[in-house]
C-alpha cells in the first residue's frame, strides 16, 4: 500500500507551502505519562502537540471536515494526533478514519502515536490506506527511557522505571516492523531533551533506520509549565542541526516541523484560520452521535417514580425509549452500574454500559465523571421530578428548566468530595 508522499506537507519539505493538513481531535485520552507533557493548557498563540479548543467526536469530526474542506480546498491530508493518543482512544480514532475514507476517498490519512498500542490496529490501518504513522520515539535504552516516561499504561497495568520504558519501546519496535510490512511509510520523531537523551538521538535513528523508517524528525524540547522537565532549557538551535547532521547519515530529515497542534488546521507554520476555528467550535457543539445510533435514556432513581438519585451511589440504571405515539416513555430494562471505585474509570465504564444511550438524568453529578460522560457522546442532565417528565423532555426538547437542579449535593445532604464516589 505505499502511497506517495507528495501532498503530505509533513512528509515532503516541497509541498509544505502548497498543500494544507487537518488534525482532528478525537483522542482526549493518553496511556503514557511523558515528563515534559502538561495537557491542561491550551493558549491559541501556542504550538505544541496536545492542546487542543475544542474536542470531537467522530460524528462531529466529519462534519468539522466538511466544512473546514470547503473553506481550505488545499487540505490534503487529515491526520490524528490526539490531544492524547490516537490508541488510547482505538474506537474514537479508528471509527474516525472509518468516516473520513468512506467520504473522502482520495484524502491522505495519518495518525501520530508514541507507538504502544498502535500495534493491534495496523491491519486495519492499511486495509482503511492510511498511508503515514508518525511514531515518537525518545530512546532505545530502557535506563534512558525511564527518566522521560513517568508511567506507562498497557493492558489496564501500570508501569513505571525501566519496566515502563522497556514495554514502551518492544511494542514502538514491534509496531514499526508491521508498518513497514504493510507499506505504510512510517516517520520517526525523537524529542532532543539536553541533559536527557541529547547523546542518544543518533542511536535512535540508527535503530528505527535498521528497522526501516523513512523519515526523521529531530524535534526540540519544548518547556511546558507544571511539568517534571519545566526547567531543562531548550535546546539550541546549534545542537539540534549538530544532531540532524548525524542522524541524516541514517535517514532523510524532517526539517520543517512546526510543533502542531491536535487541532492544527492549513499550511504548516502558519496560524489556524479563524474561520475554520469557528467551524470547529460550531461541530463541537452539535450532537456528537447520530440520534438514531443513540435511541434510549437512562435514569438515575431509587424507586422508579422520580429522578432522585446521585450519580455515584446509583448501583443501576433504568433505560427508557420514546412510545410509538412520540409522546410517553416506555420502560425498557435495567442495566447494572459498575461498582464504586476506580476513578475516572468507573466513568468509562459508566460510558461503555450506556453507549446507546443519548441521555443521563441523575439528581446529583461531579464535574470529573460529567466531562468524562460528556466526552463519551452521553449528554448528562442534573433534574429533579418525575421519570416520566424527564424523559419526555428529552425526546420532544421540551424546556425542563424548571427541574434542574442548582445544588451538587448528595441525597444524604452532604456536599460533594471529590474521593471518587461521583462527586469529585
Amino acid at each position: 500500500m505505499k502511497m506517495p508522499i507528495e501532498k503530505h506537507p509533513c512528509f515532503n519539505d516541497a509541498s509544505r507551502h502548497t498543500f494544507g493538513r487537518l488534525h482532528l481531535p478525537v483522542a482526549p485520552k493518553c496511556n503514557i505519562q511523558c515528563n515534559y507533557c502538561n495537557r491542561k493548557f491550551d493558549c491559541m498563540n501556542e504550538n505544541r502537540p496536545g492542546v487542543t479548543s475544542k474536542l470531537l467526536s467522530p460524528h462531529q469530526a466529519l462534519q468539522y471536515l466538511d466544512k473546514a474542506v470547503e473553506l481550505s480546498p488545499n487540505i490534503s491530508v487529515v491526520g490524528i494526533a490526539g490531544p492524547g493518543d490516537p490508541f488510547a482512544n482505538p474506537e474514537e480514532t479508528m471509527e474516525t478514519l472509518r468516516l473520513v475514507r468512506a467520504n473522502y476517498p482520495e484524502m491522505l490519512l495519518c495518525v501520530a502515536t508514541n507507538g504502544l498500542n498502535v500495534l493491534p490496529y495496523i491491519d486495519e490501518l492499511a486495509e482503511l490506506q492510511v498511508s503515514h504513522v508518525t511514531i515518537t520515539i525518545n530512546a532505545v535504552d530502557p535506563e534512558i527511557g525511564a527518566e522521560i516516561y513517568a508511567w506507562v499504561r498497557h493492558r489496564k497495568k501500570m508501569y513505571r522505571d525501566t519496566n515502563a520504558a522497556s514495554i514502551l519501546l518492544e511494542n514502538q519496535l514491534d509496531a514499526l516492523r508491521k508498518l513497514k510490512e504493510k507499506g505504510v511509510t512510517a516517520k520517526v520523531n525523537c524529542i532532543i531533551i539536553p541533559g536527557v537523551n541529547d547523546q542518544h538521538v543518533v542511536e535512535v535513528a540508527k535503530t528505527v533506520a535498521g528497522l526501516g523508517a523513512d523519515i526523521f524528525n529531530c524535534l526540540p524540547y519544548y518547556s511546558t509549565a507544571e511539568t517534571v522537565f519545566e526547567n531543562i532549557p531548550e535546546p539550541h538551535p546549534e545542537l539540534v542541526q549538530a544532531i540532524q547532521r548525524e542522524t541524516g547519515a541514517y535517514l532523510p530529515q524532517m526539517k520543517h516541523c512546526a510543533r502542531c497542534r491536535a487541532d492544527a488546521v492549513g499550511i504548516i507554520g502558519q496560524d489556524n484560520d479563524d474561520a475554520i476555528m469557528q467551524e470547529l467550535k460550531r461541530a463541537a457543539g452539535m450532537p456528537r452521535k447520530p440520534q438514531q445510533d443513540r435511541p434510549y435514556v437512562a435514569v438515575a432513581s431509587m424507586e422508579g417514580v422520580l429522578i432522585n438519585q446521585h450519580l455515584g451511589e446509583a448501583d443501576r440504571f433504568l433505560v427508557y425509549a420514546m412510545g410509538e405515539d412520540g409522546k410517553s416513555p416506555v420502560f425498557v430494562e435495567t442495566r447494572q452500574a459498575p461498582p464504586a471505585g476506580g476513578g475516572t474509570m468507573r466513568w468509562e465504564s459508566v460510558a461503555s454500559v450506556l453507549s446507546d444511550c443519548r441521555a443521563l438524568l441523575v439528581n446529583g453529578v461531579g464535574e470529573s465523571p460529567k466531562k468524562v460522560l460528556v466526552q463519551s457522546g452521553l449528554d448528562v442532565y442534573m433534574l429533579d421530578g418525575m421519570i416520566e417528565e424527564g424523559v419526555s423532555g428529552i425526546y420532544t426538547g421540551k424546556d425542563m428548566s424548571r427541574m434542574s437542579r442548582i445544588s451538587q449535593m448528595h441525597a444524604c445532604k452532604t456536599s460533594c468530595s471529590g474521593t471518587g464516589g461521583g462527586c469529585g
